[in-house]
């Protein structure tokens, strides 16, 4: 089956604080340059955040990681677990279709989701809440037909129930998952013959299904902030486990990126008291504490003429405007920002983290002496632009 991106693309990408802090947390599980090896989490944490793999996300998880964007986009377009078009704001539907479930009925499931969300696969319903598409084996034959929604199966369905789970999902409704038809889990329909005694004192539901139901959504995508972000490989004085040599620094390390790109980006882990942290959290508190000056503005361009601040990677044409209104039209004011300069500037813009994550210090010291960053000759050329705004 060819995959390819969706045609339309939102114009930018970026992980939430929470999900910030967690992807730099999983790159540093790997090697001193095989930080690569983190892209399927980082893709599937970019899912579970937008819904779907955006074209940017690919570019940002690109960049997190030293990885050219080709290798990236290979990656979420063989893996059939990325889905590489918008999907339903509620949950995307996985009807399984292979024989055991077929014979039981799957292709009244799918003439379900024809009907009551779109009549071809991986298409919006009219009210933008669910998506569907038929896929191979689910693994849960005992209990066919079934349906993978969200992260949980639902099974044992029948086209009159599968319409009102539908129905009450879009609802906000709270739905079990699990089978539905009575079963626990994948004993025979007619009971138990053996291991009888292991039917008391067993909880309501099946193990899977009752952690959904605990936690009372069975649908939820991950945001990053459901539990406390725990890396226990990384040492309460910031060692990464198996790193303690001599000359090792103790820190995340930074992932290599292409030569093409090096000059054009500096990579730098957020503070634990800045953008990785939650506002709601004492880190986040301490993040609004963070010393703040004011850097130099300008009340208007020197001498009539503004600097194309869009040659910066990660500034377009919204954000450019943004810039100009706080003060800024040239280069070598964003070359001079000093950190409590930049924690200034960076508390104004709507994506805070990105002033550090996109390197515009360091683009805007060769800019400002006429030199050219590999971004500013691609944007020149194809009048290709960045912004988060």
């Amino acid at each position: 089956m060819l995959r390819r991106l969706h045609s339309e693309q939102p114009d930018s990408f970026a992980f939430t604080p929470a999900n910030q802090a967690w992807a730099e947390a999983q790159i540093t599980k790997y090697p001193e340059g095989r930080q690569a090896s983190a892209v399927i989490p980082l893709l599937w944490r970019a899912q579970e955040q937008e819904g779907w793999v955006t074209k940017p996300a690919i570019e940002a998880i690109a960049d997190m990681l030293g990885m050219a964007y080709i290798r990236v986009l290979e990656v979420a377009s063989f893996y059939f677990m990325f889905q590489l078009q918008p999907t339903g704001s509620v949950a995307h539907v996985q009807i399984c279709g292979t024989t055991s479930c077929m014979i039981c009925g799957a292709e009244d499931l799918i003439a379900v989701c024809q009907d009551k969300i779109a009549p071809k696969p991986f298409t919006l319903s009219a009210d933008g809440k669910f998506t569907w598409e038929e896929v191979e084996c689910l693994g849960a034959c005992t209990n066919a037909p079934m349906a993978q929604i969200g992260k949980d199966y639902y099974e044992d369905l029948t086209a009159e129930g599968f319409a009102k789970l539908l129905d009450d999902l879009a609802a906000g409704q709270l739905v079990a998952p699990g089978p539905q038809n009575g079963r626990y889990a994948a004993e025979p329909k007619s009971g138990l013959t053996s291991l009888t005694e292991f039917d008391s004192g067993k909880t309501q539901y099946n193990a899977s299904a009752q952690l959904a139901m605990d936690v009372k959504d069975g649908i939820k995508r991950i945001q990053g902030d459901e539990v406390p972000l725990l890396t226990p490989w990384i040492g309460k004085d910031g060692t990464v486990a198996g790193r303690a040599a001599e000359g090792q620094p103790p820190k995340a390390p930074e992932a290599p990126l292409p030569a093409a790109r090096q000059a054009e980006a500096v990579k730098t882990a957020p503070s634990k008291k800045s953008d990785a942290a939650e506002p709601s959290s004492p880190e986040g508190a301490a993040a609004k504490a963070t010393e703040e000056s004011e850097p130099e503005l300008l009340k208007e361009a020197r001498g009539g003429l503004a600097d194309d601040l869009k040659m910066l990677k990660g500034v377009g044409p919204k954000l450019e405007a943004k810039l100009n209104e706080l003060g800024f039209y040239h280069f070598d004011q964003i070359a001079d920002w000093t950190e409590e300069e930049i924690a200034w500037v960076d508390s104004r813009l709507q994506f805070r983290g990105r002033i550090a994550r996109d390197g515009w210090v360091e683009q805007a010291k060769r800019l400002q002496v006429g030199d050219e960053t590999e971004f500013a000759k691609r944007a020149k050329e194809k009048h290709i632009y960045d912004d988060d705004e």
